[in-house]
């Protein structure tokens, strides 16, 4: 037995047991939220400038 090749500790795959899919958004909806945001934000920078 040679004891030079004898290992301590396992490493765990986490992706591999832990991860769960989701599925991505739909293109529409992202844009949806893009331009909601960019309304939300229309004059914010006049009144730092101001």
């Amino acid at each position: 037995m040679d004891r030079g090749k004898d290992k301590v500790g396992y490493e765990i795959n986490f992706t591999k047991y832990f991860y769960k899919y989701k599925p991505l958004r739909r293109l529409d909806e992202i844009k949806k939220d893009i331009l909601s945001m960019e309304k939300e934000t229309e004059g914010l920078l006049k009144e730092i400038l101001e």
